[in-house]
């Protein structure tokens, strides 16, 4: 069984990959031409400003006295330049949102995970192209675009990353040290001959990064002071700069300025999934090259901010992020971006119609470069009776489309030009999608094989090794056929032939080559098969297709609840009534309204706001208030039932119960502290990982009687949830625990009316690592159940308080209480531990329920994982490359969590069985309780 579980990992792992081969890959290609336009451009110059965590609304709406924040922004709309939306893909994170904004391009998921301070892929940039380019802002985004760039222009100036501190009195200085050190470099310019001369080259990049509104958006929401204020304060900046660039170049008019953000930011201050307020972010730009206002009676816009924002007179142009790379390199005569796929905004272009041709037209090639070397890379590697081409845009068709484009160019029909050549572009881009997701559907199908296969597998091993299955035929073992051996190995040798002779990377062989032996695996149990479909016609129908529909049911319970949380009310509400169906209610009337009132209780969290839209620090504290109280009526019950309690075990309980006051003092204390704007104190922060690490080590030292080590464990990681809390979600544990105690109990009491004797009571049960085999028994259709509602249990742990957003994006001001300096690496750990504290509290559970009803932990986590990988395949066949960004982010993550799930289920059961089965022994104390 150890190998099966090795080996299990190993396959879920391809498994879990095959997503980044299928569907996370990069959309780069190399060996690009680069193309420009050979008119003049009508800048030298351009000025980038990005104001990193910038709604659209936060910026064009007025506030309660009805004047903008942005007076400067706001007269620049209106008597200057253009405006609009710009809108972002997922994920909306600072650096897909810079290589969008800069490369043109919308970077793949897995480059994002890769790394995040240098470039995981080669690309090309604006930066790249530029003569010379000097930027300002934070190190995490200015040096990923200053790595490996092809000669010596790029310059960049940052501040210590230490500086990101989210508890900082005043985190405006982000911004404002980038205002005060341009100013000084301009400054430090007029005495620098050399400097002075690159200056006043054309083609020349300015870069100024502003981190302090998404700092303080994370740290005070966007609906905050300090946010609206740091508006003001960009504004404000911006206003400055200009003036001095005007004033460095004397007005010559060649300075064109782009104003825009990389992501926006939710009500509750994060970003990384799709909501409006995530992907709308502004878009202004004023000066050389750039339409001055427009003035419209009516604009076609489905959304009621026009009015809102009192801007409805002023003509609204919306763009993709992608499409404001292409702008930027038309308005400064750079090369477009090599990888971008941006379309060149002409309406925000104020030049002449020649002009506008012209650069869509090198934009259409630009893009159509792309399409050929992707085309030719697929059949390179693809065998010729096979190779499928793209049949919208042949080479006849290409050469037709541009030898008309150039035609009407020399004829002066130039929106004849301009149409053609937006249609070649949206072909291209048709192309390049149907070339980068070529080889998808035969990814798909081997990997479905695959899955399908293990799965047959996993269920045959539960049958033949953990069931009473009636056995038919001989009892011998049958060793499989040679035919049978020679068959699949024939098999295996074709499907590696064929993809050596197609060049397929070595990851192809992994995921086609995988079915060969689970297949043969399951053909090797041919005779478990036959015995369970001679059982099966043997029973009556209506049971197995009763048991079929409400296995079927609750399966797709477990699946809807990852787009519709509600349905794990639904669920609970129905776990409820569980005792009534079984009779349970007659035998055990506190056991089962214990039950029922815990699964109502807990059936409410799904249905309220995902966490951290209101932060509520008195919530954190009556959660720890009622574990407190818990706690006291637990040593009373306890010093009450045995004399040594108080010697021995007391301690250790005050001890765990003094943590909990630590962990409320410290939430409150600091809460007031980041109010006042005073940082996060040392001793809060010293204390607060203190009780992080304790919460490993303190449950260890309690005996491990199943009563007392599983409340030992709620206790110590309440005390870290404490301090990862920022309202209702504080509670969510408590009630989860006492849900599960209550499960503890009915599973007793649901064997003991099966006719199955129990030889102690659950208050007197020992967790033992090294269970006796012969007193566990063979697996029942009652274990199903048991296995379904661990799964169900998983998956409410985990979207018990929050949704889909909680894995891609989560809120940083529930790490305050360790640290408040950016850091998402030690940011993100936290968050995951705070995730999966449920989950482990639900396995620690699960050991003490194994141990109660005396079943084999191989044979239900086998079951757990059939259920998981029906999921799994579910969450396969949903994933869409089609509709919104957000509904295709959302189906691949789906497929991730439960992929992830599975794996962490194996991890999560070994810290299960740490923390309930071993016991450390302080120097001095007596030993009765160590395993």
């Amino acid at each position: 069984m150890l190998l099966f579980f090795i080996l299990g990992l190993l396959v879920h792992f391809v498994f879990f990959a095959s997503i980044f081969d299928i569907y996370f890959t990069s959309p780069l290609v190399h060996g690009m031409t680069p193309q420009f336009t050979s008119l003049p451009p009508p800048a030298r110059r351009l000025v980038l400003f990005v104001a990193d965590g910038l709604r659209a609304d936060s910026l064009y709406e007025l506030d309660e006295n009805g004047d903008s924040r942005a007076p400067f922004i706001r007269n620049i709309i209106m008597h200057e330049g253009s405006w609009g939306i710009s809108h972002t893909r997922v994920p909306t994170e600072s650096r897909p949102g810079h290589v969008a904004l800069i490369a043109g391009f919308y970077e793949d998921v897995s480059a994002v995970a890769k790394g995040w301070k240098e470039n995981p892929v080669e690309f090309d940039s604006l930066l790249n192209e530029s003569k010379y380019t000097w930027g300002w802002g934070s190190p995490d985004i200015l040096s990923m675009f200053a790595k490996d760039v092809s000669g010596d222009h790029v310059f960049i100036h940052t501040y210590d990353a230490d500086d990101e501190d989210f508890g900082a009195h005043d985190v405006t200085k982000l911004d404002t040290w980038v205002f005060d050190n341009v100013k000084e470099f301009f400054r430090a310019a007029r005495n620098n001959q050399s400097l002075f001369s690159k200056l006043n080259e054309e083609k020349i990049v300015f870069f100024l990064h502003l981190l302090g509104i998404d700092t303080n958006g994370h740290a005070h929401r966007p609906s905050s002071r300090e946010y609206k204020d740091n508006i003001k304060i960009v504004d404000a900046g911006i206003k400055e700069m200009v003036s001095m660039f005007k004033h460095f170049y004397g007005n010559d008019g060649k300075t064109a300025f782009v104003f825009t953000a990389d992501h926006g930011m939710t009500d509750w201050g994060v970003h990384g999934a799709g909501h409006p307020s995530e992907t709308l972010t502004p878009f202004v730009t004023w000066g050389a090259g750039i339409k001055y206002p427009q003035n419209v009676s009516t604009q076609q816009f489905e959304d009621a901010f026009l009015k809102e924002w009192k801007l409805e007179n002023w003509k609204r142009q919306d763009i993709n992020q992608a499409d404001i790379a292409p702008l930027m390199a038309s308005l400064i005569g750079v090369p477009f971006p090599l990888n971008s796929v941006g379309i060149l905004p002409l309406d925000y272009l104020n030049n002449t119609d020649l002009f506008k041709a012209e650069s869509i037209f090198t934009n259409a090639i630009q893009i159509l470069e792309q399409f050929k070397v992707k085309m030719t890379q697929k059949k390179e590697v693809t065998l010729s009776f096979l190779f499928t081409p793209f049949k919208l845009l042949s080479e006849s068709k290409q050469h037709n489309i541009l030898r008309k484009a150039r035609s009407y160019i020399k004829q002066r029909k130039y929106d004849e030009a301009i149409s053609l050549c937006k249609e070649l572009i949206h072909l291209a881009l048709k192309g390049l999608s149907y070339y980068h997701t070529y080889d998808r559907f035969f990814l798909g199908i081997t990997v479905v094989l695959g899955f399908v296969g293990w799965t047959s597998y996993a269920s045959l091993l539960i049958l033949k090794f953990h069931s009473n299955l009636p056995r038919g035929g001989s009892k011998e073992v049958k060793k499989p056929s040679r035919l049978l051996q020679y068959s699949f190995v024939a098999i295996g040798v074709l499907v590696a032939f064929f993809l050596l002779i197609q060049a397929y990377p070595w990851t192809y062989y992994i995921y086609c080559l995988l079915p060969v032996p689970i297949w043969y695996a399951v053909l090797r149990e041919f005779q478990v098969i036959q015995d369970l479909v001679a059982s099966l016609l043997s029973c009556p129908p209506s049971h197995f297709v009763g048991y079929l529909l409400v296995s079927t049911l609750g399966i797709e319970v477990l699946v809807l609840s990852f787009f519709y949380r509600y349905m794990l009310t639904a669920g609970l509400i129905a776990f409820a009534g569980w005792p009534f169906i079984t009779q349970l209610w007659t035998r055990a009337k506190r056991t089962s309204l214990n039950w029922i009132f815990f699964s109502l209780l807990l059936a409410v969290f799904p249905l309220m706001p995902v966490v951290g839209r209101k932060p509520d620090i008195s919530l954190v504290m009556t959660a720890g208030l009622l574990v407190l109280l818990l706690s006291l009526f637990v040593v009373a019950s306890l010093t009450k039932r045995k004399d040594s309690f108080v010697n021995e075990e007391l301690p250790l309980h005050l001890l765990q119960m003094l943590s909990m006051v630590l962990s409320m003092y410290v939430v409150y204390s600091t809460d007031n502290s980041l109010l006042k704007k005073q940082g996060l104190p040392l001793i809060n922060q010293i204390i607060s990982w203190i009780i992080l690490a304790s919460s490993f080590v303190l449950p260890l030292l309690s005996p491990p009687i199943l009563f007392e080590r599983l409340f030992s464990i709620l206790l110590s990681l309440m005390s870290t949830y404490i301090l990862l809390s920022r309202g209702y979600e504080a509670l969510f544990p408590l009630v989860l625990s006492c849900l599960m105690f209550a499960w503890i109990h009915m599973e007793q009491e649901t064997l003991q009316q099966s006719g199955v004797s129990c030889k102690q009571k659950v208050n007197s049960i020992q967790f033992i690592y090294n269970t006796d085999l012969t007193q566990l028994r063979q697996l029942c259709l009652d274990d199903i159940r048991r296995a379904f509602f661990l799964v169900f249990f998983l998956v409410t742990a985990f979207f018990g308080t929050g949704n889909i957003a909680s894995v891609n994006s989560f809120d940083v001001t529930s790490v305050y209480c360790f640290l408040t300096v950016f850091s998402p690496f030690i940011m993100g750990a936290l968050m995951m531990w705070k995730i999966l504290i449920p989950f482990v509290l639900v396995m620690c559970a699960f050991e003490a329920v194994q141990l109660t009803t005396q079943l084999s932990s191989k044979g239900l986590f086998l079951m757990v994982l059939v259920i998981s990988d029906i999921m799994a395949l579910h969450f396969f066949f949903l994933v869409r490359d089609y509709g919104s960004w957000l509904d295709i982010g959302t189906s691949i993550s789906h497929y991730v969590i439960v992929m992830s799930m599975t794996m962490v289920l194996v991890f999560l059961n070994g810290l299960a069985q740490l923390l309930t089965t071993k016991k450390l022994t302080l120097c001095g104390k007596p030993k009765s309780h160590l395993i």
